[in-house]
């Protein structure tokens, strides 16, 4: 669980990233690398939820 907690955390930090290069020096490119971070996050938190299921059950 920890480890997916840091992959979690470092993705939230690529995000944070590129849409800050996005937004405050116009990197087009960069919004591309964000979106993709996003989907990124999105599948670990699923499987965050998941792991947090089963532990539950323990």
């Amino acid at each position: 669980m920890k480890d997916l907690l840091v992959k979690i955390n470092a993705e939230i930090d690529t995000f944070k990233a590129e849409a800050e290069s996005l937004t405050e020096k116009g990197v087009k490119a960069a919004g591309a690398r964000a979106r993709k971070s996003t989907l990124e996050i999105e599948k670990l938190l699923k499987e965050f939820r998941k792991v947090s299921i089963e532990n539950q059950k323990k």
